[in-house]
């Protein structure tokens, strides 16, 4: 595997393979001295087109702890900004001897573009195109449910029974498409939970079950993972929902809906938080909450992305 465009991508044993390189990479992390000799001498890009602090940094601090050279790039004041297209963005990474790119962009399918475009040799990796994927965020939000759920028996296994009700914005969402598929490949039942507004049209298309009621899901399927979307104000041009209040009245998750979900239900969201609307502070600072978790496991999944791709080794013994 060269790329990682889509977490359609990936069957379920290469999917496992990589979760089980990620809790190798967890172990270096919790070492006094974080690093790893693996990519010394390569050279990883992060070609950023829209703004990010999470995934730019955790990709940036993966590539580091693996030892490669790192060059962040920035749309804004660059000579993208001056109208250089994205070929010419892409020859210029290719003469400077880019081993990767991991590639964020505002328009759906640049990273499949720039991958099967022959204007560069490097890995691509899709850090989040417009609204269709996030293949590295499903990894590590797939990480965090096998932690959480097997422990430290989650090594080989994959999230077969787990029911995950992933609710909120989902029609604009890159995170929403990835995880469906990555946790279909995985064996886990989904749920979409959303205003008819925000889900999709055709949903025939989508192997999930889909709902319009949050009180419903919680008190009827009682998911083991119930992942908070945040609603992407900056992706919509028409108003999707009649008011904030409305929204978090029916669709955020608060004290109250919390207290109802089972025992030993997790709650996620992918980051950045709005508090208040989709969850509350109550809700995303609780001990079922693995938001502070899921960005520390981004690292580890991201240096097992990039390890497997530019080592060409598939063994998990990365000590």
């Amino acid at each position: 595997m060269k790329n990682l465009l889509s977490a359609g991508d990936l069957d379920r044993d290469f999917a496992i393979h990589l979760l089980d390189v990620a809790e190798g990479m967890a172990d270096v992390n919790d070492r006094e001295i974080k690093k790893l000799p693996t990519l010394r001498g390569k050279t990883v890009v992060n070609l950023f087109f829209e703004d990010s602090t999470r995934t730019r940094i955790s990709f940036e601090l993966a590539a580091k702890r693996l030892s490669a050279d790192v060059i962040n790039f920035s749309a804004k004041g660059s000579s993208v900004s001056k109208g250089e297209s994205l070929k010419d963005t892409a020859q210029t990474l290719e003469a400077m001897g880019a081993d990767a790119v991991v590639i964020r962009h505002h328009a759906s399918g640049a990273a499949n573009v720039l991958a099967h475009s022959g204007w560069i040799n490097g890995a691509i990796v899709n850090a989040g195109d417009g609204t269709h994927e996030h293949p590295t965020q499903a990894l590590l939000d797939a990480f965090t449910m096998r932690k959480r759920i097997h422990g430290t028996a989650s090594a080989g296994k994959g999230l077969d029974g787990v029911k995950v009700a992933i609710t909120g914005d989902v029609l604009h969402s890159r995170v929403a498409r990835s995880n469906l598929l990555l946790l279909n490949t995985l064996g886990a039942e989904v749920h979409f939970v959303a205003p008819p507004t925000l889900l999709p049209a055709n949903p025939s298309n989508w192997n999930a079950k889909l709902h319009y009621s949050l009180d419903d899901v919680i008190d009827l399927e009682k998911p083991d993972v119930l992942m908070m979307l945040r609603v992407q104000t900056e992706r919509m041009n028409a108003s999707f929902f009649p008011s904030e209040r409305e929204y978090s009245r029916i669709w955020g998750l608060n004290g109250e809906r919390l207290l109802r979900l089972k025992d030993t239900a997790i709650v996620m969201h992918p980051g950045p938080m709005n508090r208040g609307l989709e969850i509350d502070a109550v809700s995303a600072d609780s001990p079922k909450s693995t938001v502070l978790e899921q960005v520390a496991n981004g690292v580890s999944v991201r240096m097992a992305v990039l390890f497997t791709l530019l080592s060409g080794e598939r063994a998990t013994d990365v000590s």
